[in-house]
């Protein structure tokens, strides 16, 4: 029993850890964004959304057989992009996606060749949880009149904008951030990831302004019925001008601003502190910090020079003590910062599209997309994730490949080897090793999944896995089997 429950906490642990990375993934910002949900027979869904977040406009398009319509769907999506001054399409990771991908690039080939002046850039994203989103209650009440095939395109567009505000409008489970979550505690399970979920918005702050119900619920403080209200009041009354209007909001006692207020952020406002992290009781600390420097609060925020040498010890308080002023000075210094890393995106190899087309000693630029106790599952464009084995993340020992890498960072990696007919790619990211002159589909199965046993790891060639169409990696089971055998050691 004992070895039953450290084996689901070191997995819970993964899962969280996984969806911590997702959340926090660079959002390309407010840009109009073309979403494209692949498809085949069925068509491929488009949605373009704007700046904010508001649907424009959704159709279907047929470039792939039975109509084999390219023709017309390229002239309809070049239509959108320039009439909507879109700035990204943002292709889903699906069944058709690297055909949809040649499609937008001739979208951007035609759109440059007649506007030049208006730039476009295509990115694949994980479209998991989509068809989760496209089916729920609030899906459902944002869009009542829009199909359901069609509310998927919506959230591969949004989830490109700003991850986080779209994700936590889906359940974390149906995310993809392990797919053997029903091996362990659910309820263990589902605590653990909803905490993940509250402190990734906690820690990004929460526009009150613009945010939904399913993204102000998860702030500190706040549960779905103020946040529903919050909403309402928006809606009837217009922005909040300041954080102190949101006591005005029905039912928002004393208590729950104060523990909310400091997550809740109001970019333009009266206030420019309501747009940073400065709790408004810690306002007078503030105002002291003015006073002793003689300047405004706009000449001093996200000014680090004026701020330097200051005591923090100079403006305590028997309510804020040291390290509490510390934090209000790092703040003014860099007001409203968020955690999450820099937008960037990764280009595959222009022809390499199926196992096919691989071969060892390839260097490719790729996606990773899951994160496991053995090691890291990377798209690098063939629908099949390749892996990572632990050994071949670094030049060093690696003891937790999240201390290397994380899901959306893009690597660089080589292909060691590739079975075809097993659908495995086995990759390194340590780019001065030797690819394996033995095929994959030629060596015994144990060779293949563990390397040579009397081997150091260190020396042992990368584990393969194989990668189910284009669905984030498993780390539920193995995560499982690796933290039994550790509990055995540690015995």
């Amino acid at each position: 029993v004992q070895l039953r429950e450290a084996a689901e906490a070191e997995a819970i642990k993964i899962f969280g850890r996984n969806l911590h990375e997702l959340l926090l993934a660079a959002p390309a910002g407010p840009k109009a964004v073309l979403g494209l949900d692949p498809g085949i027979r069925t068509g491929c869904k488009v949605a373009v959304v704007d700046a904010t977040g508001k649907l424009l406009e959704t159709t279907t398009v047929y470039p792939l057989q039975p109509r084999n319509d390219w023709q017309g769907s390229l002239a309809t999506l070049a239509r959108l992009v320039v009439q909507h001054g879109v700035e990204l399409i943002s292709i889903g990771n699906g069944t058709g996606s690297r055909e949809t991908d040649k499609l937008a690039v001739e979208v951007i080939k035609f759109v440059a060749a007649k506007k030049p002046e208006q730039k476009v850039a295509k990115i694949v994203v994980s479209e998991a949880g989509a068809s989760v989103y496209s089916a729920s209650a609030f899906a459902a009440a944002e869009f009542p009149e829009l199909d359901v095939s069609l509310r998927g395109a919506v959230s591969i567009a949004r989830r490109l904008q700003d991850p986080l505000a779209e994700l936590v409008k889906i359940d974390p489970k149906a995310i993809g951030v392990g797919q053997y979550q029903h091996d362990v505690n659910q309820k263990a399970l589902a605590r653990s990831l909803d905490a993940t979920v509250e402190d990734c918005v906690n820690a990004v702050g929460v526009d009150v302004n613009t945010a939904s119900v399913p993204l102000l619920e998860r702030v500190s403080g706040l549960n779905k019925a103020l946040a529903k209200n919050i909403v309402e009041y928006r809606d009837a009354n217009g922005a909040f001008a300041n954080r102190a209007t949101i006591r005005k909001v029905p039912r928002m006692g004393d208590k729950t601003f104060e523990q909310a207020a400091g997550f809740l952020r109001i970019n333009d406002g009266e206030n420019p502190l309501d747009r940073s992290s400065v709790h408004p009781e810690a306002y007078p600390v503030v105002e002291r910090i003015l006073a002793r420097i003689g300047k405004g609060i706009v000449e001093v925020l996200g000014q680090p020079a004026v701020l330097k040498g200051l005591s923090p010890s100079d403006f305590t308080d028997e309510k804020f003590g040291v390290p509490t002023v510390r934090d209000i000075l790092t703040e003014l210094e860099k007001p409203g910062r968020d955690p999450r890393p820099e937008f960037k995106t990764a280009t595959f190899l222009e022809g390499v599209e199926s196992l096919t087309d691989l071969h060892p000693g390839m260097t490719l630029e790729g996606v990773v997309t899951n994160v496991a106790a053995f090691g890291a599952f990377v798209d690098i464009g063939v629908h099949q994730d390749g892996l990572v084995h632990v050994s071949a993340l670094a030049n060093k020992f690696v003891k937790d490949p999240h201390e290397v890498v994380k899901p959306g960072q893009i690597v660089k990696v080589k292909v060691l080897d590739v079975d075809v007919k097993r659908q495995r790619i086995s990759l390194t990211m340590r780019l001065d090793d030797a690819p394996s002159s033995v095929p994959a589909s030629n060596r015994a199965p144990a060779e293949v999944s563990t390397g040579t046993a009397r081997e150091p790891r260190s020396r042992r060639p990368p584990t393969q896995y194989r990668a189910p169409d284009r669905e984030p990696q498993p780390a539920g089971t193995m995560a499982m089997a690796l933290a039994l055998a550790r509990a055995k050691q540690k015995k």
